[in-house]
């Protein structure tokens, strides 16, 4: 390829003056540039004594130190709308495409150090082309959220138009580009749904609050009267309503958690096994002896996962939101994994997590590991009302339909319903697995026995004679038929699972199957319109 010859002369007059005009245009928007960062840093005593990362620090605090950083739409919205001075510059938000664990992401942080983070019409578009840009890349978006919301003299310019950063929100989650969202301060009304919208939403205790109408609006509407906390803080949203996902101590420990999420999308390789393997930080033997003799005395089912996970690493996805169906993300000899494990029935609030959960890793192309130890979905007059058969079936649909692989390992019961919730063999998991001591059935021996005694006893009643000694052999004998046909022996037998497995040997089963998913989940056919057959 012939090579340029440059005919340019550096010591010329005219470039020389060339170059010192350049110069002056580089100086005057490098200087309005630091006049922004100079009236964030002037608010800096005021937010650091309320607890709050300045907007750069939190930026530089999520960003892989040294990776570089592409900043976007810096001098937005210069001398526009109110911005008298220029310190408007950026509209709002720092913005940009940066490394966040390793993995290349769309950055936004509201800049609320400066007039309030509110955002101006153009603010409104530059966080539109922002998005813009996320789809026409495939780049995951991470927002770290305070802001003053809508700049209301401008309402009428921005109303409408806002409800696209909504819908676009809606688009790149169906697309399959995760949003990560940490509300460090206040999301109220319009504001409060582009977390709401995000995948992953990580609230900062005692800091963020988000609600559709703050304590004034909403005792001004209707009269109540509540604090932020109640109505929208992030012990409550992450303890009862389900908008939060995690619960972050503090700024720094929101960001952790988000760069944490980042790392566990695996985001360039989502099914790829990782260069370095830490092993658990507790030995496989002490899988013998986790699960209770006893099914009816309960354990924590991180017991096993801190067994089989890579280092024991184990990120808790709505750790305060329902505390029995447990689920997160791990690491099984470096593959990326997410799973769903019980510590009790499932609950109308454990269905949902657990649905969302698996919508999330579908999002993601990640695989699912059902760790079944289930009695069931929780039944009473308030489950009902609460909604257990429809959010039950939220969760059905869910493992129904995600095409990620999923593997089903059965260490303890897998009863009723529960099994279809935790992948049982009519979802057709890729594999499914069985300790030695594990049951699956409709339900338990005893519970079988006694529902059908008490059936006939109501049948007895009725005919006017009722013979306790027929009732209480036939109890007797339904138990100890269901407690023989549903031991996994006989599980195993009826091919209801794949095979047996000594607990000890769990971590090493699944390290290969997920490296067979894997490799079937990556390897091309050449599929012909025809079987091979022989001429």
């Amino acid at each position: 390829m012939p090579k340029l010859t440059s005919q340019l002369d550096p010591q010329s007059p005219t470039f020389g003056a060339n170059a010192a005009a350049m110069q002056a245009q580089v100086d005057l928007f490098r200087s309005i540039e630091a006049q922004v960062e100079d009236a964030a840093e002037s608010m800096r005593d005021r937010y650091e004594k309320r607890g709050y990362l300045m907007p750069r620090d939190r930026l530089n605090l999520l960003l892989d130190p040294g990776a570089p950083f592409l900043e976007l739409g810096a001098l937005a919205g210069y001398k526009m709308y109110d911005d008298k001075d220029g310190t408007g510059a950026g509209a709002g938000c720092i913005a940009g495409i940066g490394y966040v664990s390793r993995t290349r992401a769309l950055v936004i942080v509201d800049n609320f150090a400066v007039k309030g983070g509110t955002i101006s019409p153009v603010g409104l578009r530059k966080k539109l082309r922002l998005q813009e840009i996320a789809l026409e890349n495939k780049l995951p978006v991470i927002t770290l959220a305070q802001s003053g919301g809508a700049n209301l003299a401008y309402a009428a310019d921005i109303f409408v138009e806002g409800g696209r950063a909504f819908a676009n929100q809606a688009r790149m989650s169906a697309a399959g580009l995760p949003q990560i969202t940490v509300v460090h301060g206040s999301a109220t009304a319009g504001g409060a749904y582009q977390p709401g919208l995000s995948d992953y939403i990580i609230m900062v205790k005692q800091q963020a609050t988000t609600y559709l109408a703050g304590p004034p609006l909403l005792k001004a509407a209707t009269g109540e009267i509540a604090t932020d906390e109640d109505l929208g803080g992030a012990e409550m949203h992450t303890q009862i309503s389900g908008v939060g996902d995690y619960l972050a101590q503090d700024d720094a420990d929101g960001i952790r958690i988000a760069r944490e999420i980042m790392a566990s999308l695996s985001w360039d390789a989502p099914a790829g096994a990782a260069d370095k393997v830490s092993p658990p930080a507790y030995p496989p033997e002490d899988l013998l002896g986790i699960v209770p003799v006893d099914a009816k005395q309960p354990y924590d089912c991180r017991e096993i996962i801190a067994r089989i996970a890579d280092g024991s690493e184990f990120l808790d996805f709505k750790p305060d939101y329902d505390t029995q169906t447990i689920c997160g993300h791990i690491r099984i000899e470096g593959h990326v994994c997410g799973v769903i494990a019980n510590n009790g029935p499932i609950t109308a609030p454990g269905a949902a997590k657990g649905g969302q959960f698996i919508q999330l890793c579908e999002q993601a192309g990640i695989p699912i590991l059902f760790l079944h130890n289930i009695t069931g979905f929780l039944v009473g007059t308030d489950p009902e009302r609460n909604g257990i058969i429809k959010h039950g079936a939220k969760m059905i649909q869910a493992v129904a339909n995600a095409r990620v692989p999923k593997i089903s390992i059965n260490v303890g019961g897998s009863y009723g319903a529960g099994n279809y919730a935790m992948c049982g063999r009519g979802f057709d998991p890729r594999f499914l697995f069985s300790w030695p001591n594990s049951r699956t059935a409709v339900m338990g021996g005893a519970q079988a026995g006694m529902v059908l005694r008490i059936v006939t006893e109501a049948k007895m009643a009725k005919a006017g004679a009722i013979d306790d000694a027929k009732l209480a052999a036939m109890e007797a004998q339904t138990r100890e038929m269901m407690d023989r046909q549903t031991t996994a022996l006989a599980s195993t037998a009826r091919l209801e699972d794949d095979g047996l497995i000594d607990p000890r040997d769990t971590r090493r089963v699944l390290a290969y199957v997920l490296d067979i998913c894997r490799e079937a989940d990556t390897r091309a056919l050449r599929e012909n319109s025809f079987g091979i057959a022989r001429f």
